[in-house]
């Protein structure tokens, strides 16, 4: 089974819906033979980060919502994080864009680092407060998952997976997303949001299910139509 998520560093569902789909992988009897994609997306693709302003006062500049209820809204997003093992730290957020960070993150992949990254860099800004748009931040968040520096720096540097970022984001858009996170089993069945760990039990069964009841490809030859063909004892 193939699982593609669609989501972004900044996202604090996309969090949480990481560790729910997790949780619910480690009840799966099947959960060697899944394989776990992560997708760019960007939230904002305009966002950048003020020295000086906090994430509050930012996010409520963004959106027009009086300060106060920008603080409830992260106070209660904190909760449920909070219900799924994370602490969130809102106080101290950074806003920042995520472009760079993508395009680190496309570069572990390739090196079998692709988990390890998308980990450690949600970690690093809902926790830690680091700014996940700076390129020294960056460099020693990879380095802390075994990724060479002076190699990461160089994709930093360069315009290296830009291409790959964009592709993800533009298939996101062919296919509908319209928020993160989105997760697609085996590029036909979409779940979206962050939804309880006991959805995505019952999502994981049945589409493992499904794909073992059905051949990998469906046969649209007529009925009762005569060909010829060969197999490995000869010809008809």
């Amino acid at each position: 089974m193939k699982i593609e998520v669609w989501s972004d560093f900044v996202c604090p569902f996309c969090y949480i819906g990481k560790r729910r789909l997790e949780n619910a992988m480690e009840k799966f009897p099947h959960k060697e033979q899944v394989t776990l994609e992560y997708k760019s997306y960007q939230l904002d693709p305009t966002a950048e980060h003020i020295p000086g302003k906090n994430f509050y006062e930012t996010f409520s500049e963004l959106k027009g919502i009086p300060l106060e209820q920008v603080k409830t809204m992260n106070q209660q997003v904190g909760q449920q994080a909070a219900t799924v093992g994370l602490n969130y730290n809102f106080d101290d957020m950074k806003y920042a864009n995520t472009f760079d960070a993508h395009r680190v993150a496309k570069y572990a992949e390739e090196k079998g680092k692709g988990k390890e990254v998308t980990e450690r860099f949600l970690h690093a800004y809902f926790t830690e407060s680091e700014l996940l748009s700076d390129y020294d931040t960056l460099i020693k968040l990879a380095a802390e998952v075994d990724l060479d520096k002076e190699e990461v720096e160089h994709v930093l540097q360069s315009d290296k997976y830009r291409n790959k970022v964009n592709e993800d984001i533009d298939v996101a858009r062919q296919i509908g997303v319209q928020g993160v996170p989105f997760f697609v089993f085996n590029e036909k069945y979409a779940v979206s949001g962050a939804q309880p760990a006991e959805v995505f039990e019952e999502v994981l069964n049945k589409v493992w299910e499904e794909e073992q009841e059905k051949p990998i490809l469906q046969s649209l030859n007529p009925k009762k139509s005569k060909t010829s063909f060969c197999t490995d004892e000869g010809c008809n």
